[in-house]
């Protein structure tokens, strides 16, 4: 077979969602790896002022293309930015816009989504399936179209815990649901809301299980590729080891652990923590593009791109990392739907609230996200990953290096260590030569913490305890031994010196 540069060589491909995080890496690798690929046409809709095209030259501007622009400084020639409007009908394209992309496209990469898991069920239907299917409806008319590529999610059937690579029966009929939600206000779409999405925890979920059957039912005659990523994070090896450009999933969790505000967190140390590294997905579904366009398959191609069957790290194990990356700041774990709002005091909001009272809103926000990560550090699934183990042996061996899909070379404290440092210079925008500060920072929120916990502790005894002779007796002893503890401890260190 060709290989996977060749097959792009000469190519019109499609992308949606090249301004989100996925999406602008699938560009930068695709216009990197393949460098002869013909054009590039990303639907992009315009937003606070900004045209399309600016968007995309703000996107393809940034550290990302750093690598790119070395190697191919011509690369935005190949970059086409189309006004588009993915909720809209025929995609909000104009007519010109729409003969060239009928007449010229021959790839389709489906990547944009809302990912927000409070998302009301309206907008998530919207925006991930009645836009899935204006884009499959464009797609039929498309003359020279070989491949379908669309990105979902490995929890789409989270409701299983044993998850093949198949498309299963959606939860729910979704031209019934669309056709509801039409005459339904939004306090009753609100209502109806929990009975909807049942078993599965929030409308980003459930709404990409409905996205897959409308793929599979209306692109039936489409030659049509499905990948479903775990938790995507930030990037393994390319374009640069963790690199990583928001807040999402656990990002926000490391940055919050590694500027000493986050010390709580409800998670299984047994449960599985499947991150997948964002370039081994972007190279999955190059790779599968790659696949169904040259083989043709007969049936749907869906592959579960995930770690946990191949290459397992458990959140015990992220926890651990943590405290031997964060000055050996032990993170506390607690057990999913445990009481811990009292732990949740005593190591992160009272104590640094008191000094510093913007950082209670950073607070609220990272409270919610661990509301909505729970179902997924504290549970565990199967995922059956032999359609990718079968695309990862079709690769020669030039691809299997350039495109490296093979999660068992991944070294996972390594991993998590270079996301961590992604976080702090790709997000945070910090410089790494300011680690040192960093450190002296975290050490003077721990002696705020313990200061702020002893003062507690002493409160709580005097006024709640120290009712009796016997309790004023003891506590009197415990003062008396610590007097005795420091004057030793810094006649010891008089001597030293």
């Amino acid at each position: 077979m060709v290989s996977i540069p060749e097959y792009y060589e000469g190519k019109n491909v499609l992308l949606t969602g090249a301004t989100g995080f996925l999406g602008k890496v699938l560009l930068e690798k695709l216009l990197r790896s393949c460098p002869k690929v013909n054009s590039v046409y990303v639907l992009v809709r315009q937003k606070a002022g900004q045209t399309p095209q600016e968007r995309v030259e703000e996107v393809i501007s940034g550290k990302l293309f750093d690598r790119l622009r070395d190697e191919n400084p011509d690369f935005r020639e190949k970059v086409i930015a189309i006004n588009s409007e993915l909720t809209q009908p025929k995609l909000a394209l104009s007519e010109e816009d729409e003969e060239i992309i009928i007449d010229s496209i021959n790839i389709i990469f489906h990547c944009a989504a809302t990912v927000r898991f409070n998302e009301n069920l309206r907008d998530a239907v919207q925006l991930n399936v009645i836009a899935t299917r204006q884009l499959i409806l464009l797609a039929q008319q498309m003359k020279n179209l070989e491949v379908f590529m669309h990105v979902s999610t490995a929890y789409a059937y989270c409701n299983r815990k044993h998850i093949d690579e198949v498309v299963y029966p959606p939860p729910v009929d979704p031209k019934k649901l669309i056709d509801s939600l039409e005459w339904m206000d939004d306090g009753l779409v609100n209502d109806i809301t929990p009975k909807l999405i049942g078993d599965r925890p929030n409308t980003y979920i459930y709404t990409k299980a409905l996205a897959e059957y409308v793929v599979q039912q209306e692109g039936a005659k489409l030659n049509v590729a499905i990948v479903r990523p775990s938790i995507v994070g930030a990037s393994w090896k390319e374009p640069f080891p963790g690199w990583i450009d928001n807040f999402n999933g656990p990002s926000g969790l490391f940055i919050a652990a590694g500027k000493g505000i986050l010390r709580t967190m409800r998670a299984s140390n047994s449960a599985l923590a499947d991150l997948v590294p964002v370039d081994v997905v972007v190279n999955t579904s190059l790779a599968a593009a790659w696949y169904s366009g040259v083989n043709r398959p007969r049936n749907v191609m869906v592959y579960n791109c995930t770690t946990g069957s191949t290459n397992p790290f458990h959140w015990g194990e992220v926890g651990k990392k943590w405290s031997d990356l964060f000055s050996k700041r032990s993170m506390s774990w607690f057990p999913p739907r445990s009481p811990h709002v009292l732990s949740i005091c005593l190591n992160s909001s009272c104590p640094n609230t008191a000094f510093d009272a913007q950082m209670m809103k950073t607070i609220t926000r990272l409270h919610k996200a661990m509301v909505f990560l729970e179902y997924f550090t504290s549970n565990s699934w199967v995922w059956n990953t032999d359609n990718v183990n079968m695309l990862m042996n079709q690769l020669n061996p030039e691809d299997k290096k350039t495109f490296n899909i093979d999660v068992r070379q991944l070294h996972w404290a390594e991993y998590i260590e270079n996301y961590c440092m992604g976080t702090k210079k790709y997000v945070l925008n910090e410089e790494m030569s300011g680690l040192p500060a960093a450190r002296k920072h975290l050490n003077k929120l721990r002696n705020i913490r313990y200061g702020f916990n002893t003062i507690l502790v002493i409160l709580i005894w005097r006024i709640f305890i120290a009712r009796s002779q016997m309790a004023r007796n003891i506590w009197y002893f415990v003062v008396s031994l610590c007097y005795k503890f420091l004057s030793y401890f810094r006649a010891s260190s008089t001597m030293r010196y």
